[in-house]
């Protein structure tokens, strides 16, 4: 079953949540994330990148760091540019890219189900992303980073979303031109016909996350009574795919004409007059000026395996490692992965200003096979889905504290397992000026 709880979210004041709703915290660099400050000094970046508050080369995941950002929490907690529930709630995340419109249920999920495995994953996670979102969680106490969760499109959960009581509180767009809207749902009887549809799922999937979901377990295991994480949940039929693409910085010692011949072992090619695969178990490739369709051969491909079977895989196993030396995409430098929202042209463009030597444009990897790979316990190569529009930050945050103190300018953040900040750190840090 899947268990879903209703809590006193953290959010921004209608009127402010314009300023307030940022970019996700891994998307943006330093430097973008510090020229939104600038800009804005009530975005939420403060929080989820509190290295904007401090000195340029003061290290992001330091001690110093997490504690800016929770001190950034605080400030925005006393301004009242967020406030929190008085009741715990359910909400519904809605968002709008061009004629694309997707719903999410906001809720805790249960960390036990993580550890169990009925909330599935698909790919490994690094030791040191996981202990940074640890490292971020404790230091500000708080989940301020969604965890996106897919499941199967069920008519009982269909059913209760579309009849339950919302409440509207606000809708703004991003500097992207997103539309993301807020509304909650507080009335029992809707969170209770929710909570009871949603316990007929059989498995939830983690789209995207990985790491904020492994940080929400350890967390959970060092802090009883916090075993729920915050989580966006979308049905599958309403998510919006794209394709992974992928940049090789030089041929590895082929020409053009040695690397189609050597393709022509494992693939049919042919012109393309589109840069865009024709279908799934197809992709192209843009080299010297020209897109060509590539296509496995009969017997290339093991249908049976889920992870084998796919786009990236066969890319990987068949191009990328035996002819272009690529053998670990996680870590080689001379491979690039561009997401799908670039379009094709990004990837001509690079290779035609000789800042790669070859592109391939994938067939976006669909729900149905990132279902399989989770089901079968298995994971997929890296950087295989990329989902459009990505999920703002600072539209609900949990508190992992049940106390606020309120002091003159600033909130402390206190529970039994923290004390307030340490005082020299907050001499440290600059406080934002409004």
């Amino acid at each position: 079953m899947a268990q879903i709880r209703p809590f006193r979210g953290v959010r921004p004041q209608p009127e402010l949540a314009g300023d307030c709703v940022a970019p996700p915290y891994d998307v943006v660099s330093e430097a973008e994330a510090r020229a939104i400050f600038q800009r804005n000094k009530r975005s939420f970046i403060q929080v989820t990148r509190p290295e904007v508050n401090l000195p340029e080369g003061v290290d992001s995941h330091s001690r110093e760091a997490y504690a800016a950002g929770r001190l950034a929490l605080q400030v925005l907690l006393a301004e009242q540019v967020l406030v929190r529930e008085e009741q715990p709630a359910l909400y519904l995340y809605g968002q709008r890219m061009g004629d694309h419109a997707q719903v999410a249920l906001m809720a805790l999920c249960s960390t036990a189900e993580y550890d169990a495995g009925t909330i599935k994953k698909h790919e490994f996670t690094r030791p040191d992303k996981e202990q940074d979102r640890v490292d971020h969680i404790l230091g500000v106490q708080a989940q301020t980073g969604l965890v996106f969760l897919a499941y199967r499109r069920n008519e009982g959960v269909a059913a209760a979303l579309k009849a339950a009581v919302v409440e509207p509180l606000f809708v703004v767009s991003s500097d992207d031109g997103v539309e993301h809207s807020l509304s909650r749902i507080v009335d029992p009887a809707s969170i209770e016909a929710l909570q009871a549809a949603f316990g007929q799922l059989s498995a939830l999937y983690i789209a995207d996350g990985h790491h904020r979901s492994a940080a929400a377990s350890r967390v959970a295991a060092r802090r009883p009574g916090s075993e729920g994480f915050l989580c966006g949940l979308f049905p599958d039929e309403s998510l919006h795919c794209m394709a992974y693409n992928r940049l090789v910085r030089d041929l590895n010692g082929y020409t053009a004409s040695s690397l189609r011949k050597a393709l022509a072992e494992h693939f049919e090619l042919s012109e393309s007059a589109s840069p865009l695969p024709a279908e799934r178990g197809t992709f192209t490739m843009y080299l010297e000026g020209a897109w060509t369709l590539l296509r496995p051969l009969p017997g290339v491909v093991d249908e049976g395996d889920p992870v084998a079977r796919l786009d990236v895989a066969v890319l990987q196993d068949r191009v990328l490692a035996p002819l272009l030396g690529v053998g670990d995409p996680r870590r080689d430098t001379r491979v690039e992965f561009v997401g799908g929202i670039r379009g094709p042209s990004f990837l001509q463009q690079a290779v035609d200003d000789k800042r790669a030597a070859v592109a391939f444009h994938m067939f976006p990897t669909g729900l149905d096979q990132l279902f399989a790979v989770a089901d079968a316990d298995r994971v997929m190569p890296p950087k295989s889905t990329w989902f459009e529009p990505k999920l703002a930050g600072g539209l609900l945050v949990n508190l992992l504290l049940q106390e606020i103190e309120r002091f003159p300018g600033v909130c402390i953040l206190t529970t039994n397992h923290f004390g307030t900040l340490d005082k020299a750190l907050i001499r440290r840090i600059q406080l934002p000026r409004r």
